[in-house]
């Protein structure tokens, strides 16, 4: 399984979201668009995904899996997590609610999420100043972090010093957050950009 986990700093879990204002709402733009990023290709859904954002003490997740219906609109995807959002009183410790097929939120911090990964994990913390990922092998179980439009908090950096297995770039220039997904999907899809046979992208 790939794994995205993405630290939201802007959007809270009582926001008033319009749905005509999304970078008004927390940059809830930014958020849906890496969510459909990390889960659909050209009229498909990558079953193998799974999806954390991390808002204000709670846990949004999509499950590739499981999630139905999933558009690459912006604002039909920012629909599900206000609904999710709306649904946090139904989160009660670690009971986690469902407001629709594939998509839960539960009680949760950063700290939490990477805490709670399988042991067998590959915890990747995209950053500019990290390594070029050409430079290693694809991890096996890859779960990538990443901040939205803001850099870490001094907490957070610190946390994923001490849990990171990697610290990786992916490029010379810095990314949006979406971005940087559709980049590291790329790149292990490619096993590691060395194989581009046996799909039908364009």
């Amino acid at each position: 399984m790939r794994q995205f986990i993405v630290r939201s700093h802007d959007l809270t879990a009582d926001a008033e979201v319009s749905l005509d204002d999304l970078p008004g709402t927390g940059r809830l733009d930014l958020l849906s668009r890496c969510v459909t990023s990390a889960l659909l290709c050209s009229h498909d859904v990558r079953e193998d995904v799974r999806v954390s954002i991390v808002v204000d003490g709670y846990v949004v997740r999509f499950e590739g899996s499981d999630v139905r219906r999933l558009n690459p609109d912006e604002r039909s995807t920012a629909a599900r997590i206000r609904d999710a959002l709306e649904a946090r009183e139904g989160a009660i410790g670690s009971m986690a609610a469902h407001p629709s097929p594939g998509v839960s939120i539960r009680q949760g911090t950063l700290e939490s999420v990477v805490n709670g990964l399988d042991p067998g994990a590959t915890l990747v913390e995209l950053h500019a100043a990290g390594r070029p990922i050409v430079d290693g092998a694809p991890p096996s179980d890859p779960v990538f972090v990443l901040s939205d439009h803001h850099e870490f908090t001094a907490t957070e950096a610190d946390l994923l010093d001490a849990s990171a297995d990697e610290r990786v770039s992916l490029g010379p220039d810095a990314l949006h957050a979406d971005q940087a997904i559709t980049v590291a999907h790329n790149y292990l899809d490619t096993d590691g950009y060395t194989e581009y046979s046996g799909g039908s992208g364009a």
